[in-house]
C-alpha cells in the first residue's frame, strides 16, 4: 500500500499520516524532511530538488508500504500511489490551527524577535494565500490541477473532521 496525503499547511496531512502509519504498522515520510535541509530556524534553507528526490527515493524504496505526506508539486518524481489522500479545511479553521501550532513549536520569540517576526508573518501570508490562489506555488487550485492529472484513486476529505474520523475514511478507501 502506497498512500499520499496532501493539503495546504496545518490541514492535518502529517497527523493523519502517523496516526494511519500506526494503525497500518508501515512508515511515514513527510515531504518536509526532504525538502528542507536542517536549519535553525527550521524551514529557511530549501534542499537541492535533485537531492531531495533521490533521498526520498531512496528511502522509501527500502519498503513495500508506506505513507508518504506533503505536497509534492513541481517535485520530479515518478511515484505511483494506490491512493491520494486530499485533506482541505475551512481557511478560517487552518488559519488559527496554523497560529496556534507556530506559537506551539517556536515560541514568543516569532513575535518578539524582529527576524523572527517577519519570517512569521511572510509564512502566514503565504499560507492565507492557499485558498484564494493568491500564493506563488502552493495555493488550492495548483492542489486541484496536480490531483486531476492523477490516475489512482483519490479520496477528497474536505470539513473539519477529527483524526479518527479520518482515519476511519481512509481505512474504508484502502484496497489491498
Amino acid at each position: 500500500m502506497k498512500l499520499h496525503i496532501m493539503g495546504a499547511s496545518c490541514s492535518g496531512s502529517t497527523t493523519l499520516g502517523n496516526a494511519l502509519a500506526q494503525e497500518l504498522g508501515i512508515p511515514y515520510f513527510d515531504s518536509d524532511a526532504y525538502f528542507w535541509e536542517k536549519s535553525n530556524p527550521p524551514f529557511t534553507t530549501k534542499r537541492n530538488p535533485a537531492l531531495r528526490d533521490e533521498m526520498l527515493t531512496d528511502d522509501i524504496a527500502k519498503h513495500d508500504s508506506w505513507i508518504l505526506g506533503g505536497s509534492l508539486l513541481k517535485w520530479e518524481l515518478d511515484l505511483r500511489f494506490d491512493l491520494i489522500v486530499f485533506l482541505y479545511i475551512p481557511h478560517e479553521v487552518r488559519m488559527e490551527r496554523l497560529r496556534k501550532r507556530e506559537l506551539e513549536r517556536y515560541g514568543d520569540i516569532i513575535l518578539t524577535d524582529p527576524v523572527r517576526n517577519q519570517q512569521y508573518l511572510d509564512f502566514m501570508e503565504w499560507a492565507r494565500g492557499y485558498d484564494d490562489n493568491t500564493t506563488p506555488g502552493r495555493t488550492l487550485a495548483a492542489h486541484e490541477n496536480w490531483l486531476a492529472q492523477q490516475t489512482c484513486p483519490i479520496l477528497e476529505i474536505r470539513g473539519d473532521y477529527t483524526v479518527a474520523e479520518r482515519v476511519r475514511l481512509v481505512l474504508e478507501h484502502i484496497t489491498y
